[in-house]
């Protein structure tokens, strides 16, 4: 696939009518949601599909160099496993992805690997590049097909298949490794995984098309979208909350100028769209904006993907949580918050416990292990079960992205739903912000630390003097209710009260494109514990 980007791309959009396949094509979704929902029904607690992928895996894994060297055997019991392995992180791995990368099979998993994702996370740390072999590709595209069976049937309906569904993701246009032969490819996840679609589904489905779908200049892929769909029968969109929103403006935009007026709602535009699927965020400050813009007859629907595995779906109401995907070929292990330790989690693979093992209502850094070979991988994502039968769980926040300068323990969740509130209290929507610590400085005048953030409004959205003191008294009391280390540190003056800074438009849309980030899956860490992003926001500011 070459890597360069067309500057003007015309393709022909579908024609926005209800094709006899799209009917039938909704009459089959619906079937099989139904036919799926049953099957996680008698899945009960996801414990015996957990054991069954426990098993597959083992056996595949024990015949790599990895499984070797780790003691690994096709019928390792998992007490057996789980006292050979211990933990790892990435950098622990690197040694064995950067062999595969040079071609070498049966490394971390069997065979020889020919796609790669690159990805950098959610922090300002080096790009990752992770094993994306024809195993990976199928879980997938199972788990994919998973999240639209829950949504199908906890609407009870299928009509979603009925259209088109526009996915704005990386791009598709992947690059041979240097020196590799046969070539192999790396990339965006979401590009790779678009360029292994079912032929039905990239035919009768998938949008923007393949040639836009190859576009790295953001901007430009944005507005060729918004020409190709136009007047497609779009039923389902899905990207990250700020990009959706971005999409948004641009989309309504272009039908002004087309079509002589911008439609109040993009549902007005496309009258079938009835889903917008959402994920790798909290969606909390986005929410209210996206019905807004959207529609309020769209519904909104979560899922839980990582460059490492599609982790969880939305099967219920929101507040239900997402119902882990226990059965789709990952097997998942639960660390308890406060056993882990940033950069040494070796000594802590005991205290890691199966899906059998977990609890509603705590904190768990999650362990997977994979079809690609990540053995016992701390992926980085701290999760929180609301029930355990059937096992849901929200995302909580990064083991990176906490704020814990002076022993608050804040993570990026309770900061996220702060803000939200906050924001609602206002009549404000936020596009994105970051907190980072003040720490105290006699020079300054400031005695004691705090929390400084840095917040965007979206355009449009004023404030004054008196709106940011009154809008930093809400966020300190809503994240005081959340966190009871925070209160504690307040209430005994360990803290002084927080400062917002309101950036000004484009200012995070800056760092982003510095750091490499500005696109479809580009994310803004929310939090850290030192100050390296808000210096560097501090000087764009000037």
């Amino acid at each position: 696939m070459p890597a360069s980007t067309p500057s003007i791309v015309r393709e022909p959009a579908p024609a926005a009518r209800r094709s006899f396949i799209g009917t039938c094509a909704g009459l089959l979704g619906g079937r099989l949601a139904s036919r799926r929902a049953r099957h996680l029904q008698r899945q009960g607690d996801g414990v015996a599909a957990q054991n069954a992928v426990y098993r597959g895996l083992i056996r595949q894994l024990a015949l790599t160099d990895f499984g070797r060297r780790s003691g690994l055997s096709p019928n390792l019991n998992y007490r057996d496993f789980r006292q050979r392995v211990e933990l790892r992180t990435y950098e622990e791995l690197a040694p064995y992805v950067h062999r595969m990368l040079r071609g070498e099979s049966d490394v971390l998993c069997p065979g020889r690997c020919a796609h790669f994702a690159v990805s950098s996370g959610t922090t300002a740390g080096p790009s990752k590049w992770l094993p994306v072999p024809a195993s990976m590709l199928a879980h997938f595209r199972s788990a994919g097909l998973d999240a639209l069976a829950f949504y199908a049937h906890r609407t009870g309906r299928g009509s979603v298949f009925r259209g088109r569904h526009l996915f704005l993701g990386g791009s598709t246009a992947l690059v041979p490794v240097p020196g590799s032969s046969p070539p192999i490819l790396s990339g965006d996840l979401s590009g790779i995984t678009a360029l292994n679609l079912p032929h039905w589904a990239e035919r009768h489905l998938y949008e923007p098309g393949v040639e836009i779908a190859q576009m790295t200049d953001w901007p430009a892929k944005l507005a060729a979208i918004a020409r190709r769909t136009l007047r497609a029968d779009i039923t389902l969109i899905a990207g990250i909350p700020s990009w959706l929103l971005v999409f948004a403006e641009t989309m309504r935009a272009h039908a002004a100028r087309e079509l002589g007026g911008a439609p109040a709602t993009l549902r007005e535009l496309w009258p079938h769209l009835e889903c917008v699927v959402h994920g790798g965020v909290p969606v909390a400050p986005f929410s209210s904006e996206l019905q807004a813009v959207f529609g309020l007859g769209v519904a909104l629907h979560e899922v839980y993907p990582a460059s490492e595995g599609f982790i969880a779906a939305q099967d219920s109401e929101p507040e239900a949580g997402l119902r882990l995907l226990a059965d789709r070929g990952l097997f998942f292990e639960f660390l308890p918050v406060a056993d882990y330790r940033e950069g040494d989690p070796s000594d802590a693979g005991m205290r890691a416990v199966p899906l059998e093992g977990v609890k509603p209502d705590e904190d768990y850094v999650l362990i997977l292990t994979t079809p690609a070979g990540l053995v016992r991988y701390v992926i980085g994502d701290v999760v929180r079960f609301v029930t355990v039968r059937p096992p849901r769980l929200i995302y909580a926040g990064r083991t990176r992205l906490q704020l814990s300068a002076f022993g608050e323990h804040v993570i990026e969740k309770e900061l996220t739903d702060s803000l939200a509130v906050v924001c609602r209290r206002h009549q404000v929507s936020a596009t994105d912000f970051h907190v980072a610590p003040l720490f105290p400085d006699p020079a300054a005048n400031r005695p004691r630390g705090r929390h400084e953030w840095w917040i965007e409004l979206r355009r449009g959205d004023g404030h004054t003097d008196a709106t940011v003191a009154m809008f930093a008294s809400d966020l300190d009391r809503e994240l005081a209710a959340y966190n009871d280390d925070y209160a504690a540190k307040r209430a005994g003056q360990g803290l002084a009260a927080p400062v917002v800074r309101f950036a000004r438009p484009g200012l995070f849309e800056q760092w982003l494109k510095q750091h490499g980030k500005w696109g479809g899956q580009g994310k803004m860490p929310r939090c850290r514990s030192d100050r390296i992003i808000a210096d560097e926001l501090a000087r764009l500011a000037i």
